[in-house]
């Protein structure tokens, strides 16, 4: 899974940082920061995808890895 934020939708509102500080950050704008784009343990997992759910402006999501042919 690879953590995705669209910085431009994202409002600053922090929920991902109180939600998951190890995998997210806010820039001096307030603008979300992925520090780890890829959670590798179950419990990584589960905390970027309550982030995702937290997120007010849905600037965050998780998708599938591409793997190579």
């Amino acid at each position: 899974m690879l953590i995705v934020a669209n910085q431009s939708s994202c409002i600053g509102s922090g929920q991902c940082v109180f939600t998951d500080p190890d995998t997210f950050d806010q820039d001096d704008n307030g603008v979300v920061v992925v520090l780890r784009s890829e959670p590798a343990a179950d419990d990584e997992v589960a905390l970027a995808k309550q982030a995702v759910d937290v997120c007010p402006s849905r600037a965050l999501s998780l998708v599938a890895r591409k793997t190579p042919v």
